[in-house]
């Protein structure tokens, strides 16, 4: 049974950094959520910081702090040179991972320099996590060197395929021959968001991974694809994709129970 919902975006204002790729129309307002959870029985969830608010994260404390720790957790955006009292801040706030958009183009960080390897260590030492989202086609450049450093990974979005056939995603080939996967998990998150049926690869992902290692997330709000889904469609659909139960890896990654 899936009890939580592991990937969303709350935001009361909408007040973009500059050079934002993308600014909503409205706000997504905690209570809206809260009431999606209770009207499909959802135990609690994980909000993720979104992108037109670059690494200012004082909406999502703010509405981690309203929250029971217990059943809620966050995943922050934070600048590469951020310090250890910076990150320890955050723990305190409730989060419990950081998060790198990579998506369109963006370089990908050079995970040999000073500063990402030190950003990398001292999310070891915290026991936070790196969630990124990236297409599939480069993510086998970045996610083995990063489970290789020791780094628990969360791949967002089944990993934003774009070949049809599971077998012929980069990412996946590499992960097959043989890596420790003991420390990567992966979001069923925004089917809509990859330009292929993403069934086949969350089975393939499900062949793959260790038991325990999937998350559902509904995307609320669904920013740039409102037109085509909501938290209801969205959250009736979680059994979908043959997760099963989400109590160990939600355990895993956010310390978060149901009870």
């Amino acid at each position: 049974m899936i009890r939580f919902d592991c990937h969303v975006h709350v935001y009361e204002e909408v007040s973009a950094t500059r050079g934002a790729r993308y600014v909503p129309a409205g706000p997504a307002p905690l209570g809206h959520w809260q009431a999606g959870l209770a009207r499909h029985g959802l135990a609690g969830g994980v909000i993720v910081q979104v992108s037109f608010l670059g690494v200012d994260n004082s909406q999502l404390l703010g509405a981690l702090s309203r929250l029971d720790p217990q059943r809620f957790a966050g995943v922050a955006v934070v600048p590469e040179e951020i310090d250890a009292a910076g990150l320890d801040a955050l723990v305190a706030g409730g989060i419990r991972g950081i998060r790198w958009n990579l998506v369109r183009g963006a370089p990908l960080p050079d995970l040999e320099s000073p500063a990402i390897a030190g950003l990398l260590q001292r999310l070891c030492e915290r026991g936070l996590h790196l969630e990124v989202q990236l297409e599939g086609p480069r993510l086998a450049a970045i996610v083995g060197p990063l489970l290789s450093r020791g780094v628990t990974v969360v791949v967002d979005h089944f990993g934003l395929p774009e070949a049809a056939d599971p077998a012929r995603e980069p990412w996946l080939a590499s992960l097959s021959r043989g890596a420790d996967l003991s420390r990567l998990f992966v979001k069923f998150s925004a089917p809509y968001r990859a330009p292929v049926d993403v069934a086949p690869h969350a089975r393939a992902l499900l062949d793959l991974l260790p038991p325990g290692h999937v998350v559902w997330g509904s995307d609320w709000p669904h920013t740039q694809h409102e037109a085509i889904t909501d938290y209801d469609r969205a959250a009736s659909a979680r059994e979908t994709f043959g997760i099963g139960d989400d109590a160990a890896a939600v355990q895993a990654l956010y310390g978060l129970s149901p009870a």
